[in-house]
């Protein structure tokens, strides 16, 4: 597995459309946010800001990356070489997206620890880091799940917009208007509960249990994406 992620890496670096879309993008979309998070919130809160950063990260950075990776592998047929090795199904997907998901942890966190630094620190950083790990593992889930959709890493750029549009989408309505009305539908969107999550370990004032209980929603994501990867995931070309 480790050999693979070696390996993905150094074609990562190699990629001027995936250097753009997955390092370049997010870092610039994030940087705006966090030099300009007084403008951006207008009334909103900090934990709102934070969440909208991490969901453009996760999905431009992430999501997308993963899917294009994936589709590019199976088209060349490295997927199909790499299974004839002793690697597992398993084995092969986590050294394929885990270059893609450690860079784009790193770029959530060295956002997310400037607009503290410049703003305000969040109050509960261990919900926090349990929300940024839920939203990634969501992420690659749904990846994972697209790319069985995708034929080619040109077919991604369509593929992967509106789930990426879906998530930064359900992040702002649930960050500007709160989950005072509708809450059962925001939490159940895909990224509604964990954006609530994030609002939450931001900015304090909510009980340990309650926090916890919105995980539920989002590891049920999970559990949804992984069932739909099973299912749609091809490891050749189709004829």
């Amino acid at each position: 597995m480790l050999a693979i992620a070696r390996s993905e890496l150094i074609q990562i670096f190699r990629n001027r459309l995936v250097m753009v879309t997955g390092l370049i993008i997010p870092l610039a979309v994030g940087g705006l946010f966090v030099y300009r998070h007084e403008a951006f919130a207008d009334g909103a809160s900090l934990g709102y800001i934070a969440a909208i950063v991490l969901f453009t990260v996760m999905a431009f950075g992430l999501y997308t990356t993963a899917v294009t990776t994936l589709a590019s592998r199976r088209q060349n047929l490295f997927l199909k070489r790499l299974r004839s090795t002793a690697a597992s199904d398993a084995e092969i997907l986590t050294g394929l997206v885990l270059p893609i998901t450690v860079i784009a942890l790193g770029q959530t966190v060295a956002i997310l620890v400037v607009l503290g630094v410049v703003a305000t620190a969040p109050v509960d950083i261990p919900i926090l880091v349990v929300a940024i790990l839920a939203i990634a593992a969501m992420m690659v889930g749904l990846a994972s799940a697209t790319a069985g959709l995708t034929n080619s890493p040109e077919h991604a750029q369509v593929t992967t917009l509106p789930v990426s549009l879906i998530v930064i989408a359900v992040a702002s309505w649930v960050g500007l208007t709160g989950t005072e009305n509708l809450a059962a539908v925001k939490r159940l969107l895909p990224g509604g509960a964990a954006t609530e999550l994030v609002i939450n370990a931001w900015n304090g004032g909510v009980p340990l249990a309650d926090s916890l209980l919105l995980l539920g929603p989002t590891v049920g994501w999970v559990g949804v994406s992984v069932a739909l990867a099973t299912r749609f995931f091809r490891w050749e070309p189709r004829r």
